[in-house]
Order: structure tokens, then C-alpha cells, then sequence
């Protein structure tokens, strides 16, 4: 194992969950920094991103083994690598500043990442940046690229358009060439969403008709009528009206359950009008090193020629109460941007 001159301690702070549930199982806690093994990599945290799939494996969506350190995404500093970890092999040494979708582990004040799934930073690029975007970022241009092709002349839709990932997703259809319909919860989240490029903005509940308002938008004659594509993070509560939105040969993402699970449907559904539903996960389209570092890179290079513009909503500390208030405040849908955690003073 190659390390930093500076010394590590055998000791860290790490928001750990000894069981699944309600926030309350969150604990900050000491815990032993990990030891890096062959393809591996240490990272001293100074930021982390706060995402979706942070709540699910808390609360026993996903399973995880237990004790489990909560976090997926971090940025800070490579102070040790395992065996065949180096610049010739994973591009990066000791010292260099990182990127990392971990699985797990990165709400602490040292990660453990995989070395496949850690990206150098461009120079100039923050880790502040790095943890806004990465998971996210990656989530939103796989997604444009592979679940839902985008191409210009394409009508699409983005529920949550106000969300961390919806203003990405927002941003990338409309690089792409696409006419972007978004929707959001209040007017407040309609500017946000407008000022990312969304064409259209539906406020849904209040007694609107979605469905008719994007009919409105698109034109078109019966099942050729709505839109190409819909990125659907809300879930439970929008998912079936995304079968009318969209018009024939349509594709519907679904991208997240901020409302709760999808219920199942009958395969038959999507016959009326050929549609196609996909529950695309990233980590099957950067499965592979050549695949994550293409995908970082492209991501990182739209964000520093200000291409992709990123949004923070607030900033969190690795403490108990830190943690526990960001899981509550990304549940409660009413955050615009990124939710981040700051780990280094």
C-alpha cells in the first residue's frame, strides 16, 4: 500500500446505521479507517453528495450489509492506494484530487473507493463542484444518451424539473436539441426549473391537467400526440398518468421514487401505442473503467466550459443532526439543487 507522508489516523468519524429504518437510526460514530487492498483507494472526504438512494438504503429499500456507512458519492484527496493503483493503470497517485461513486462509505471522513469508479479532477475543478455533480451528473447524461436517446425535434418531459437531478436533465435535453416541458410543485421551483432552459413549466397538483397542458404544447392527433420521452424521479404519484403524456413509439424513465415505489403494471399497457418503460440503474452504464472515465470526463468538461450550470440548495455538516436533517429535507420534496455534506473543516 502506497500512502501520503501526512499520517493517517486510525480512527474517523462516519455516519453509520447499525440497522434499517426511520432517520433515527442514523448514528455519526467512530469507526476504524479502512485499508485500501488490491484496486482500491483512500480518500480523504471533504465533501460527499447527498442522493436519493442514500434514503433507500437507510430505510430498507435497497438492502445493505450492516453495520453500513451511508454516502455514495464523494470528492477530496487520494492519501493511500492498494496494490496496482497508480498513474499507468487508474491515472491518478497519492495526493491527487478525486472523484468517487462509492458503494457506500463516503458520508466519513475517509472513503474506501473503488479505483475503476474514481476520476482525477481537471485542474481548476472544486470538490465542492465534484460531489454536486458526479452521481447525479453521470445519472442525467447516461440517461439522455442510453435510456432515452434525446435528439433535436424531440418533445420531452422531466417531472421534479426543479430537483438536483431534474435541472440536469432539464439542462442536458435542452443541449441535445429538445423542446423541454418541466414540471414542479410551485412557482417558486417553475422559475428555477425556466432558468435552466425548461420551455414549458406545468405546475402539477392544484387542480391542473397536466396531461392536456403538454396535449397543448406537443399538438399532434391521438396517439401521436405528447411527448418523446419522460424522466419520471417522482414515481408512485406520476407514473400512470407518463402512459398518456406519451405519444407513440414513446419511452418513459423512470429515474426515481421520491413519491414511492411504481406499482406494477400489466405488459399489455404499453401495446395501445408501442411504448417502452425502462428503470435504468448508472452503475450498468459505467459498469466498466474505459466506460466511468469516458462519461466523467465528458460530464466534467460541460460543467467547466459552463455548459451544465450546477445548483447547491444547502450545505450539511457530517455530524448526527447534519446527516439526519439532509435525508429529511431530499424526502420532503421541497429542495431545488444539490444537497451536499461538508466532511473537511
Amino acid at each position: 500500500m502506497s500512502t501520503t507522508h501526512q499520517q493517517i489516523p486510525t480512527e474517523m468519524r462516519a455516519a453509520q446505521i447499525l440497522e434499517q429504518g426511520d432517520i433515527g437510526v442514523i448514528e455519526v460514530r467512530q469507526v476504524k479507517v479502512p485499508t485500501p487492498g488490491p484496486g482500491q483507494v483512500l480518500v480523504r472526504v471533504e465533501y460527499a453528495g447527498n442522493n436519493f438512494i442514500d434514503t433507500y438504503q437507510r430505510g430498507g429499500v435497497y438492502k445493505v450489509p450492516l453495520p453500513y456507512i451511508l454516502g455514495n458519492e464523494s470528492a477530496g484527496q487520494v492519501v493511500a492506494v492498494g496494490q496496482g493503483v497508480d498513474e499507468s493503470t487508474y491515472g491518478f497517485k497519492v495526493g491527487d484530487q478525486v472523484a468517487a461513486y462509492t458503494a457506500g462509505g463516503s458520508f466519513a471522513e475517509y472513503a474506501l473507493t473503488n479505483a475503476a469508479k474514481t476520476v482525477k479532477l481537471l485542474d481548476g475543478f472544486s470538490t465542492r463542484d465534484a460531489a454536486t455533480v458526479l452521481v447525479q451528473g453521470l445519472t442525467a447524461l447516461t440517461f439522455v444518451k442510453e435510456a432515452h436517446e434525446v435528439k433535436k425535434g424531440q418533445f420531452i418531459l422531466v417531472h421534479a424539473a426543479a430537483g438536483g437531478l431534474g435541472l440536469l436533465l432539464v439542462q442536458l435535453a435542452k443541449r441535445f436539441g429538445a423542446t423541454v416541458i418541466g414540471t414542479t410543485s410551485t412557482e417558486e421551483k417553475a422559475e428555477i426549473a425556466r432558468k435552466a432552459g425548461a420551455d414549458h413549466v406545468i405546475l402539477y397538483g392544484q387542480g391542473r391537467d397536466v396531461v392536456s397542458e403538454v396535449y397543448k404544447i406537443t399538438g399532434g392527433e391521438g396517439i401521436d400526440r405528447g411527448v418523446h420521452g419522460v424522466f419520471d424521479g417522482v414515481g408512485k404519484d406520476t407514473f400512470d398518468s407518463d402512459f398518456d403524456l406519451v405519444r407513440r413509439k414513446g419511452t418513459i424513465v423512470t429515474c426515481g421514487n421520491a413519491s414511492g415505489p411504481v406499482p406494477p403494471f400489466a405488459p399489455l399497457k404499453l401495446g395501445p401505442k408501442n411504448l417502452k418503460v425502462c428503470r435504468p440503474v448508472l452503475n450498468q452504464y459505467v459498469h466498466t473503467q474505459e466506460e466511468f472515465q469516458s462519461y466523467a470526463k465528458e460530464l466534467f468538461e460541460l460543467v467547466q466550459s459552463g455548459a451544465l450550470r450546477l445548483s447547491v440548495h444547502k450545505e450539511y455538516d457530517l455530524s448526527t443532526e447534519g446527516i439526519r436533517q439532509a435525508q429529511e429535507d431530499i424526502t420532503s420534496r421541497k429542495t431545488s439543487g444539490k444537497l451536499l455534506i461538508k466532511v473537511a473543516a
